[in-house]
């Protein structure tokens, strides 16, 4: 059960609305959530369209509807955590790929199923097969991956252990990504860290079109 129960979208507040039209617009643009406008109206049908976790922009992807519905209860909260996960999904200077990647050896290592779900699908759409998505659960150390992908998963178990990226796996970032990208791979692994904490803490259910995509387990 949600510790804290989804709002309905009927209930939603000016200001919720108003800051979830925001990310959905820039959902569908590609660039990062501006802050949202003065409260105003907005569908809350559209309004829910858009994910938080995987920000799914199309339409037809998941819904993502108990995540917004739990973050309506705060909508300043809501607003202020939107930009930071915008900028990290339509902002971020890494190739989506690599943004996936990233995101996915987050919710293994934090058993976030929710977060695993959504984003297994959407790694999908940039080209990370099958058989890769279920490596991950493996770490860097599993076969198969490249020097590319085994950097960047051992830079996110660096980071959830002890908080920063070791020199070592540093040195090997820094040969393939330039400054930015550096700053934006931590700030992907602690952005879906967050997630991670605020899905799990607040009892984030999975909306039913993700249920089929849940790791068995989690």
């Amino acid at each position: 059960m949600p510790r804290i129960s989804p709002q309905p979208a009927t209930d939603w507040s000016p200001e919720a609305r108003a800051v979830f039209d925001s990310f959905r617009d820039a959902a569908r643009s590609g660039v990062p959530a501006a802050p949202a406008p003065a409260p105003g109206g907005g569908a809350a049908a559209d309004a829910a369209t858009t994910d938080v976790a995987a920000a799914g922009a199309a339409d037809d992807g998941p819904s993502g509807a108990n995540v917004f519905g739990t973050l309506a209860r705060h909508p300043a909260l809501a607003e202020a955590f939107l930009a930071f996960n915008g900028h990290v999904l339509y902002g971020s200077s890494l190739p989506p790929r690599l943004s996936e990647l990233l995101i996915l050896r987050v919710a293994a290592l934090r058993r976030c199923g929710y977060e695993w779900a959504q984003h297994a699908l959407r790694a999908q759409d940039f080209g990370i097969t099958a058989e890769e998505i279920a490596r991950v659960v493996e770490g860097p150390a599993a076969p198969g991956w490249s020097a590319t992908d085994r950097t960047l998963l051992a830079a996110v178990d660096e980071l959830l252990a002890g908080a920063a990226v070791g020199a070592t796996t540093w040195a090997a970032l820094a040969g393939f990504l330039d400054e930015r990208q550096l700053m934006d791979v931590v700030a992907t692994v602690g952005a879906y860290d967050l997630v991670a904490m605020m899905f799990l803490s607040f009892g984030v259910e999975p909306d039913p079109d993700i249920v089929a995509y849940l790791p068995e387990g989690w």
